[in-house]
């Protein structure tokens, strides 16, 4: 039985946890408004679509997915895939792209629901890391080809990545000087705030979007931007007007966009289903997995009932004219480094966005899309920054050389082509560095048992084209306190399956169990990073063979 002790402990533990969450849910609403309104721009949605999302992913999700500390709702990540959808499938009609997008959204929100149900979150572990994160820089740098021309008032007249880029120059030269200088100080700020925050950090505490909004909206008061009008500057005359602002519905009923479904089945419409069903489920496991290892009490999430919550998320979005959504991994980061200590500070953070868009909707018009492009554009610096590529090169030439192949053939195409080239080639890779065919996707594992202790060894490869096959016999010895995985007589161990098993090493310390990897002393590490690449010298394999 309870005493009234136990109860008022719990009573007034509980109560600062929901202080907390109504805190880090509000500062996160700071943060997701703006981004979800400028997502939902360069996506070619209505800006309102963002918010819509948010607040699905915010009051509904929240009930659905395990993970306790992630914030969902729309991702730059995305944006390619979305605005692609729009250009293609509507054919030159905007109106009629995003209605046609709704439906592929619809139809891979489906499927999402149909991984989750066949327990696919295992996902996550599969695909290499040198080509997600070339993948991501693509978007990077896809995002910021498109934003630049926004952030600048200028139209640009190209379409591909390569050419809005070369575009760029010419934006310069003709930029709108109002619009121009608010997209130029959002910047500085947005950069300002990540530098100086590094060196007073009670910065960090004050969210940058919100220091953007409050110097970018003045300012378009002072330029009268709600009002169009022609000024001159430098003898040449610019138009301003309420185009380069938000523009909202009256009310969040009227924003509700039913899809069409009359193309759904098309092989544009297809392409663009597994797209969106493959890279959002993605970027969605790997970012609830990141913010698993962010929480501060080491809580593990059911990553496939995670994205059934963003299944169902999305095909209420995909439904109602949203966007899709995944769990968001800088919200989410914010919400952690806000205090947040459970799932309400998601719902928290819907919640105000709903509030907000219902009862201030005059306020969010104000706010110029060059602020927005501002926003956007440091999202896609920090996923093509030049950091990624040396933090790459220092795993491995060989990973540097996945992840820019898989960057640039994802600009020259798209999505679902650059990842699909980027995994042909590391399995290339794989081949080249001894790695027999036969192996690649059915490891031989052998295992041996003493008492409490159990070790497998894997002969041949290690690497991710087999590592959910490595990974499910070692969860299977969930009665051996010690686990050891032997991999003397794998010829390679690949840096994706040397970061899983750091991972695991980590969940079975959790579990206060013990895991550990014998037999890498006669592999060469193809560099001087601790989770590099392994090959076996050929001194080790010619003694195996004798």
């Amino acid at each position: 039985m309870q005493s009234p002790t136990d109860s008022a402990t719990r009573a007034s533990s509980a109560a600062p946890a929901w202080k907390s969450d109504i805190v880090s849910g509000f500062l996160v609403f700071l943060i997701a408004m703006p981004l979800c309104l400028g997502i939902a721009m360069a996506s070619g949605f209505p800006p309102v679509a963002g918010i819509l999302t948010a607040v699905v992913g915010g009051i509904l999700c929240t009930w659905l997915g395990s993970a306790r500390l992630t914030i969902k709702g729309p991702a730059a990540g995305l944006i390619a895939i979305a605005i692609g959808a729009v250009q293609e499938l509507g054919g030159g009609d905007m109106q009629l792209g995003y209605r046609r997008a709704l439906a592929t959204i619809t139809l891979a929100a489906v499927v999402q629901i149909l991984f989750a149900v066949l327990r696919s979150g295992k996902l996550g572990d599969f695909f290499p890391s040198s080509v997600v994160h070339g993948m991501l820089a693509a978007i990077g740098v896809i995002i910021f080809s498109k934003q630049a021309h926004t952030l600048l008032g200028v139209t640009p007249q190209s379409k591909t990545p390569f050419a809005l880029l070369a575009e760029i120059p010419h934006s310069v030269a003709k930029m709108n000087p109002e619009i121009g200088l608010i997209g130029i100080v959002s910047l500085v700020l947005i950069f300002g705030h990540l530098a100086l925050s590094q060196r007073i950090p009670a910065l960090k505490r004050v969210p940058a979007p919100l220091l953007v909004l409050l110097a970018a909206i003045p300012m378009g008061l002072i330029f009268d931007l709600d009002h169009e009008h022609t000024f001159t500057w430098s003898q040449s005359a610019y138009t301003v007007g309420p185009s380069f602002l938000v523009n909202l519905p009256g009310n969040l009923l009227s924003a509700i966009t039913f899809p069409d479904f009359s193309s759904v089945l098309s092989g544009t419409s297809l392409k663009y289903v597994a797209m969106f069903a493959l890279v959002g489920s993605i970027e969605s496991l790997l970012s609830a997995k990141a913010v698993d290892m962010l929480d501060p009490q080491k809580r593990r999430s059911d990553l496939d009932k995670d994205l059934l919550a963003t299944g169902v998320g999305n095909l209420l979005c995909g439904l109602l004219g949203g966007l899709p959504m995944i769990s968001e991994i800088v919200r989410s980061s914010a919400n952690i480094n806000a205090g947040a200590k459970s799932r309400l500070s998601n719902f928290f953070h819907g919640l105000f966005l709903l509030l907000f868009v219902a009862f201030a909707p005059m306020l969010i018009h104000r706010i110029p899309l060059a602020a927005l492009a501002a926003m956007l554009i440091f999202t896609g610096v920090r996923l093509a920054s030049p950091s990624e590529f040396v933090k790459t090169f220092r795993i491995g030439a060989e990973q540097l050389v996945i992840f820019s192949f898989t960057l640039v053939v994802t600009l020259a195409t798209d999505l679902l082509v650059g990842v699909a080239s980027g995994i042909a080639l590391k399995t290339v890779v794989h081949l080249f560095n001894g790695a027999p065919l036969r192996s690649l996707f059915r490891p031989e594992i052998e295992t041996h048992h003493a008492e409490d202790r159990v070790m497998l060894r894997v002969r041949h490869a290690a690497v991710f084209t087999n590592y959910l096959t490595i990974k499910k016999h070692l969860l299977q010895q969930s009665s051996a306190r010690h686990v050891e995985l032997d991999l003397s007589h794998a010829r390679l161990v690949d840096h994706t399956t040397m970061e899983r098993l750091h991972e695991l090493e980590h969940e079975f310390s959790q579990q206060g169990r013990h895991f550990r990897i014998l037999g890498l002393e006669k592999h060469r590490s193809l560099s001087g990073h601790p989770l590099s690449a392994k090959k076996k010298t050929a001194d080790a394999n010619l003694g195996l063979t004798s």
